[in-house]
């Protein structure tokens, strides 16, 4: 009886599997037409993206849950987009990063990810549109803000496009399966700090921390080197076959890095956004308090306030600010128009889709 029952269920999928594979290449066949329609303009639609995800995931009756729904159909919007022209995107480097792993969260496995030596580099690709798109680190949950990212949107012409949160889990590595002997550990200087705790414990003072410019590098170094371990993540364990000596050694455990999406476009509203501006301020008492005042009386709720030195002059600082709504909305208009009399400068870099998680 259990063996008919089972090739009920088998029998039913199999002819499921035959109407998914039908309907996939239907909805291919229109996104092709489309994409044939607008002549070769933009592709990607990050708020048509978005907007198709959370509706899919509100219509979501189980038993999969709503981020395993959402990675779904993100690569089936990933290989339809392909079938127009595949999107090229420029990460942080080498394989195996969490920026890379962030870029395939947001575009999809269809899109190709291209690894850059800096976050600079990463920068210059994509304003010289030698690629399409880049996704840049911009804060952590535990160590705040990467302040590489923040000082090239400055003076970049690129705009904000989108956003992607993604739960960061260190593991510490190594080429050999135990710790005995580890003289050096090589990590990014955010995993260090982030598994600061866990180091002092685990490991004796003599073991020096070595700083490099990512996770992944790190996990390469530990495979050419015997006495040696790296603080990454999966991907780079498989990529570069380490051994997972210790996992999830991150101080916090709702470890979370939040990275940017950069690119040439204007995003439309979706009624779930963000805005994101750079402005300036007189150094003197309360400037900071009235720059604010026009977010606070148009009631715009403000997600991020973050201070970086100007490079202009000595103590003049710029102020990273996040606001929730479109530039478009009538509120996060007036806030802006507010700002820019009291401010000799305000630069919007993008309002864009809260992230889908």
């Amino acid at each position: 009886m259990s063996e008919e029952l089972l090739k009920q269920h088998r029998d039913a999928i199999d002819a499921i599997d035959v109407q998914v594979l039908k309907l996939l290449n239907e909805r291919a066949s229109h996104a092709r037409e489309i994409g044939e329609i607008k002549g070769g303009g933009i592709i990607y639609r990050p708020e048509r993206e978005a907007q198709v995800l959370r509706r899919i995931q509100a219509l979501n009756p189980g038993p999969l849950p709503d981020e395993s729904v959402a990675r779904l159909f993100r690569e089936i919007m990933s290989e339809c987009l392909a079938l127009e022209k595949p999107l090229s995107i420029a990460y942080l480097g080498p394989e195996g990063t969490f920026t890379q792993l962030a870029a395939t969260k947001h575009f999809g496995h269809a899109a190709r990810t291209v690894a850059c030596a800096s976050i600079d580099e990463a920068f210059r690709l994509v304003e010289s549109r030698a690629l399409d798109y880049l996704v840049a680190p911009v804060e952590n949950s535990t160590e705040g803000a990467v302040g590489r990212t923040l000082d090239l949107m400055v003076s970049s012409p690129l705009k904000i496009c989108g956003e992607v949160v993604l739960r960061v889990h260190h593991h510490l590595l190594r080429a050999r399966p135990d710790a005995d002997g580890v003289r050096r550990v090589y990590a990014h200087a955010q995993a260090l700090a982030q598994c600061h705790e866990w180091l002092n414990k685990n490991l004796p003072d003599t073991v020096e921390r070595v700083s490099v410019a990512s996770n992944a590098e790190a996990a390469r170094l530990a495979s050419e080197d015997a006495s040696a371990a790296a603080i990454a993540g999966q991907a780079a364990a498989e990529r570069y076959s380490l051994h997972k000596v210790a996992e999830n050694i991150e101080d916090e455990p709702n470890n979370t890095t939040r990275f940017l999406v950069l690119g040439h476009q204007d995003v439309g509203s979706t009624g779930q956004d963000k805005t994101s501006i750079i402005v300036s301020a007189p150094n003197r008492p309360g400037a900071v308090h009235s720059l604010l005042a026009p977010v606070a009386d148009n009631g715009v709720s403000m997600t991020k306030f973050e201070s970086r030195p100007s490079r202009a002059g000595l103590w003049d600082y710029v102020f990273f600010i996040d606001m929730e709504g479109h530039r478009n909305d009538p509120n996060i208009e007036q806030a802006l128009a507010g700002l820019a009399e009291r401010t000799s400068f305000v630069k919007v870099l993008g309002s864009y889709p809260q992230a889908v998680l």
